[in-house]
């Protein structure tokens, strides 16, 4: 009798000998194959997506790269001299010295890309509680509720935020009557009416990948450890957080790349109070025809992006004995 772990899997074919096999031949899941029969096999399949990521990622990189050393000419027109200034710039200095105001950007833009985020988390949790402990029937219709707001372009959404907010409508009114805001004053724009606006566009990005994690969560270990007397933090950090890490983690990285970015929310319901890198890459690209310089804003939007994502990442990659190091043995 041979032990359990000497028994060979049901259906797979021992390995072959690789020093008898033939040159230009190569064993690939118990068969024999020919070394280009493989090599075709995998450029088919990888060809696609390796020119898909060529053309619409590497080439558009490049160029914004090549198009950030230009400068722009006298009437807008862009000058192939290529140097540093654009990078300067964007780090403050001009000519009248240094100033920090398009670092201050750069900040507001990770600030308002971090709170959306976490508002958007802090109701998705519940929310998607709430839709997994329904019946399958009641489920269903919730979902679909919740994936109503991708059939309308964010432009029209943020525009009935406008109207929901205006002066003649109840929440401005009652915001009036307790003296937050001036009798006849609509709630926008501001910045309870700009964190609305985002809240209610991203908040679908976070909360239907938290779902499907949420769905598939085993219950047993949250009453295991409600047995072991664990305090509600204790079971959400130990029991909750683990399981709907992966969801968690898609839903964050699809909110706070384009929470970050965006300027249409924050460029109506906040008024233009403040600029955002959005707002400002918009402006560069337009009125201002500068293009050296809004790629260069690109470089850094997108920069930025990377650190947060790889400083979640770390994160994701913790757990309370240390770093978790998934999938690398």
């Amino acid at each position: 009798m041979k032990r359990p772990d000497e028994l060979e899997p049901r259906g797979l074919t021992p390995p072959l000998d690789e020093e008898a096999t033939p040159p230009g031949l190569m064993t690939w899941y118990g068969g024999i194959h020919r070394a280009f029969d493989l090599r075709v096999k995998g450029a088919a399949l990888m060809g696609p997506g390796i020119l898909w990521l060529l053309v619409f990622l590497a080439v558009p990189a490049a160029c914004l790269i090549l198009l950030s050393l230009a400068r722009r000419g006298g009437f807008g027109e862009i000058e192939w001299i290529f140097s540093l200034d654009n990078y300067r710039r964007l780090l403050g200095y001009g000519l009248f010295g240094w100033s920090p105001d398009y670092l201050i950007i750069l900040g507001r833009s990770l600030a308002v890309g971090l709170i959306t985020t976490l508002l958007c988390l802090a109701l998705a949790y519940p929310l998607t509680f709430y839709i997994a402990t329904r019946p399958p029937k009641i489920r269903t219709w919730l979902l679909f509720l919740l994936m109503v707001p991708f059939w309308t372009n964010v432009v029209v959404r943020t525009y009935a935020w406008l109207l929901i907010l205006g002066p003649g409508l109840p929440p401005a009114q009652l915001a009036g009557f307790l003296g937050l805001i001036p009798p006849g004053s609509p709630l926008y724009p501001g910045f309870l009416a700009t964190y609305l606006g985002m809240v209610s566009t991203f908040l679908p990005f976070m909360a239907l990948p938290l779902y499907s994690s949420v769905e598939r969560l085993n219950w047993e270990l949250l009453e295991a450890a409600r047995d072991l007397y664990a305090s509600r933090v204790q079971v959400f950090t130990q029991a909750i957080l683990p399981q709907t890490r992966p969801g968690l983690t898609v839903g964050v990285i699809v909110t706070f790349v384009p929470a970050m970015a965006m300027f249409v929310v924050t460029d109506l319901l906040g008024g233009s109070r403040y600029m955002l890198i959005g707002n400002l890459i918009q402006q560069q690209f337009g009125q201002s025809r500068d293009w050296p310089f809004g790629a260069a804003l690109c470089l850094a939007l997108m920069l930025l992006t990377m650190i947060g994502l790889m400083v979640y990442r770390r994160w994701g990659d913790y757990d309370g004995d240390g770093p978790n190091r998934r999938g690398r043995k």
